[in-house]
């Protein structure tokens, strides 16, 4: 999608911080992180949202290459969360996919 800003860091038209990439995914750290550490998985194929989803395997992608960030920058035994949010009224946006990776403090509960 033209005007999608995560397409365009796929594209590298836009810089980030690249954490992880391969073929289906890129991982990178959030412009506006809420924890200390805070990145975003998301898929290289335009999907809007959660709703729209229909690759199960590139779905659970984006969760074990979050996990596998997470052990690599040695944040996962002490936790984290991930959250991926749906709409406005879920908090969604940026309409493309991602799934938020957020660690380096205690997480509250309900979280808004």
């Amino acid at each position: 999608m033209e005007d999608c800003i995560f397409c365009l860091i796929i594209k590298g038209n836009i810089p980030a911080e690249i954490l992880y990439e391969d073929e289906r995914v890129l991982a990178f750290k959030d412009v506006n992180a809420q924890a200390p550490e805070h990145f975003l998985v998301i898929p290289k194929e335009h999907i809007s949202n959660a709703n729209d989803a229909t690759d199960e395997a590139l779905m659970g992608r984006l969760s074990i290459t979050a996990a596998n960030i997470a052990k690599e920058h040695k944040f996962s035994e002490n936790g984290y969360r991930l959250v991926m949010n749906c709409n406005s009224d879920g908090g969604q946006t940026v309409s493309h996919i991602h799934l938020h990776c957020l660690a380096g403090r205690q997480m509250t509960w309900p979280p808004g």
